[in-house]
């Protein structure tokens, strides 16, 4: 069988479409309509693979540009855990996992008090709070949305399945990639140490 060739995309098409980064839910916000390639039978709404790919790229982009170690990545929901923590450890960002405590970025008393300088998150709706006081401190914020997200606060969206355990680590992964090689770590063509396994979440 012969396998779609997709130029604008990041990996070859089977292996996203195996991952089902594509696979929204059956709601669909307004903020995410711009996203969406079309609803299948089911009911399910299915995101642009290209446009997630743009994303990755321009979010590289901009990342490569910032002192990385300002650069905070959360995950309160368990499948994107260790995907953040491992795209943490590669590139040498701040990891939130877990419970966010509240006033980590704007109350210089506290002792784990942090100033990032841009957040990442999962998911724009779980990791709410994190997104609220990133845009207090007028922080940008970068998060990997579904078609059941709002953009309320996110400066740019990165559209692809939030909820899938190999689709955060393929997620993930890609974008530690891309970053290496927009600051010159990695040839354009190379790839580094660890595979999109590595960055999944064992059940």
């Amino acid at each position: 069988m012969e396998i779609e060739v997709n130029e604008n995309l990041l990996l070859p098409q089977e292996i996203l479409l195996s991952a089902g980064v594509h696979i929204g839910t059956r709601i669909k916000t307004k903020d995410m309509e711009q996203f969406i390639y079309k609803v299948r039978p089911d009911g399910l709404f299915v995101l642009d693979m290209e446009q997630m790919n743009a994303r990755v790229k321009i979010v590289a982009k901009f990342l490569s540009r910032l002192d990385i170690s300002k650069v905070c990545v959360a995950s309160s929901k368990r499948y994107g855990r260790n995907p953040v923590e491992k795209f943490c450890d590669s590139l040498g960002c701040k990891s939130y996992t877990g419970r966010f405590t509240s006033g980590t970025f704007t109350n210089p008393d506290y002792s784990d008090f942090f100033e990032p300088d841009a957040i990442i998150v999962t998911d724009s709706l779980a990791d709410q709070q994190i997104v609220e006081e990133a845009s207090i401190i007028g922080v940008p914020v970068i998060a990997l949305c579904s078609t059941d997200n709002s953009l309320k606060d996110v400066d740019l969206a990165i559209p692809v399945n939030n909820k899938g355990r190999r689709s955060l680590a393929i997620v993930y992964w890609l974008l530690a990639r891309e970053i290496l090689r927009e600051k010159g770590t990695l040839p354009v063509s190379g790839d580094f140490g660890s595979s999109i396994e590595d960055f999944e979440t064992t059940l």
